[in-house]
């Protein structure tokens, strides 16, 4: 018998994607959350980062720990929320000052 094709993952192994979706806006400020995603095997731990494209600020954010502060954001996984299984996927949130904005977020993992 032929050996059967080997599919390339598209987020390789171990690897993670994160998207961002603007929940709610107001004058001055703003609602988001952020859908993290293992990709083909599971991983142990997240962490999600993008620049702000404006004047835009974190004041609140639950569901992963923020480091670093201005316009490059960095957030990791809690201890409850980090391993995730092939293909399985979390969120986290925050509430920003500024306007709006759905930056490129980068996703890498553990």
């Amino acid at each position: 018998p032929s050996p059967s094709p080997t599919l390339t993952p598209t987020a390789g192994p171990g690897g993670c994607t994160a998207t961002m979706q603007t929940v709610n806006s107001w004058g001055g400020g703003f609602q988001s959350s952020v859908t993290v995603r293992a990709g083909s095997s599971a991983i142990r731990g997240w962490t999600v980062t993008w620049s702000w494209p404006g004047s835009q600020s974190v004041s609140q954010l639950w569901g992963g720990l923020q480091s670093g502060s201005g316009s490059s954001v960095s957030v990791r996984n809690e201890s409850w929320n980090g391993t995730l299984g092939a293909s399985a996927s979390t969120t986290f949130g925050f509430v920003a000052n500024g306007t709006a904005a759905t930056p490129t977020l980068t996703c890498s993992a553990s």
